[in-house]
């Protein structure tokens, strides 16, 4: 009888990782780092309660590190078969994980020349080197195309609208006893976002984990493009930089697609867009490199070089000389840099820099984790402390919540009603406490399913075959 266990993203939004183990093969459901507060981090260093040696697959639903940033470090613990993972998805990696090799290794060493060093020395998680490493590992598998990836461990992709790649997992576990179905989210995208394609919807399954970043909220019913657009001409008016937080992959190719949009339309004018992150440049070469993952307006727009896709007077800064000289800029301006929750990378130093200055505007874009510097500045905070050093915050904060990569509570709602049958018992996970248990009262208010909110570490045994009392179809959100 096969089990599966909560190994991350269960109780909180990051560390995705979810062990399912057969009678015939153990597989890894995501890889991911654990991302925010000092003891969730610190969670990335304990050694796992399995042998990474034992497994005998890993499969990825998408790119983003708290999904499939620990398998460096899982491949230097002794993992050396195959990861599987879409097309899309295995090319972002190979620009994702090598950069957060790099920068795990550029952070231990700027803390081991500071005196607030916990750790003398640090140490970093996996370099650059481990992670080139891991992507010999991958296995691209294209999306509805079926894959034994273990004995008796059949998977087959379907997209999910996140970013590039992102797909949601439906796993076939055949077993003495029977067949089991279970079906992943994985990190699920908005219906009607632009560029990618809405989230496929899946007939059936057994069980079902579902994702809960927005579980307790839903966007708001004002166009995001039109309050990007009021940020930017107040940013504007007092002449000051807007700085805004961005994930390398997906969230900054939208921005760069909106802003473009705004600047024809007339509701913004042309100004400078910096785009300081080398990996964003390579994320847009890739994004265009997979246009059979475009909707049909995006197709349109993105044919030729893609120059639609991003401002007309747009600068990227890929060197660490480019990235300081933006310091000197007075603005009116446009800096995107990563990371989109200001956990690391070079947004950390632009918000030392602008921080302090009334005239400048941090805007986000995308939910914020909690304890991370994003999440303190949304919550407004007026000092943060960055690189050991207390900043004050005189900027403006923003934030434009439409823009989030993820399906709010109505839009997962509506997901789970495109399944034919009940489950036999669904999920609730990566998401924070108040947010899962919302969307778990819904469904089992809304749908009537057997629904459960797992904690990290828990393992539940998964009965093979249809739940047998789901006789009518699932009802509609």
């Amino acid at each position: 009888m096969a089990t599966i266990r909560f190994l991350g993203a269960a109780g909180d939004v990051t560390g995705s990782k979810y062990l399912i183990q057969t009678d015939k093969a153990t597989v890894l459901v995501d890889c991911g780092l654990f991302q925010g507060g000092r003891a969730l981090r610190d969670r990335n260093y304990q050694a796992p309660d399995f042998k990474p040696s034992e497994i005998d697959a890993v499969v990825l639903t998408h790119a983003h590190l708290d999904h499939s940033g620990y398998l460096p470090r899982l491949v230097v613990d002794g993992y050396g078969r195959k990861v599987f993972a879409t097309p899309g998805t295995c090319d972002l990696l190979s620009i994702l994980l090598p950069d957060s090799g790099f920068l795990q290794e550029e952070d231990a060493a700027y803390a081991n020349r500071k005196a607030w060093s916990r750790h003398r020395p640090a140490k970093a998680l996996y370099t650059m080197l481990d992670a080139q490493r891991a992507l010999r590992h991958l296995r691209p598998v294209p999306y509805l195309t079926p894959r034994e990836v273990a004995p008796g461990v059949t998977v087959t992709f379907h997209p999910a609208g996140h970013i590039i790649g992102s797909a949601i997992v439906v796993m076939e576990l055949a077993e003495r006893t029977g067949k089991t179905v279970v079906a992943f989210s994985g990190d699920l995208g908005r219906s009607g976002a632009p560029i990618l394609k809405d989230p496929a919807r899946i007939p059936r399954a057994d069980y079902v984990l579902v994702e809960s970043t927005y579980g307790d909220r839903l966007h708001p019913e004002t166009p995001p493009e039109a309050e990007l657009a009021r940020v930017v001409r107040e940013s504007v008016r007092k002449g000051g930089m807007l700085v805004i937080p961005a994930f390398a992959v997906g969230r900054t190719q939208e921005l760069l697609y909106v802003l473009r949009e705004l600047e024809d339309r007339g509701e913004i004018p042309e100004l400078p867009v910096h785009v300081d992150s080398p990996m964003a440049v390579d994320a847009t070469q890739i994004t265009l490199a997979h246009a059979e993952e475009f909707d049909r307006e995006a197709r349109e727009r993105l044919r030729g070089n893609g120059e639609a896709l991003m401002p007309r007077r747009i600068r990227f800064a890929r060197s660490s000389d480019q990235s300081r000289a933006l310091n000197a800029l007075e603005g009116p301006g446009i800096i995107l840099s990563a990371s989109g929750m200001c956990t690391g990378g070079r947004i950390k130093h632009h918000l030392a820099r602008r921080l302090p200055e009334e005239r400048n505007t941090v805007c986000f874009v995308g939910f914020q984790a909690a304890q991370t510097k994003g999440r303190q500045l949304v919550d407004g905070a007026q000092v943060v402390r960055i690189h050991g050093q207390e900043v004050p915050v005189r900027a403006r904060i923003e934030r434009v919540d439409g823009f989030s990569a993820h399906a709010d509570q109505r839009q997962l709602l509506a997901w789970l009603g495109g399944f034919e049958r009940a489950p036999r018992r669904a999920f609730v996970v990566h998401g924070e406490p108040e947010a899962s248990q919302a969307l778990c009262e819904r469904i089992r208010e809304d749908l009537g399913w057997k629904i459960h909110v797992p904690a990290w570490g828990e393992a539940v045994v998964l009965q093979a075959g249809e739940n047998p009392a789901a006789e009518r179809p699932a009802a509609k959100a």
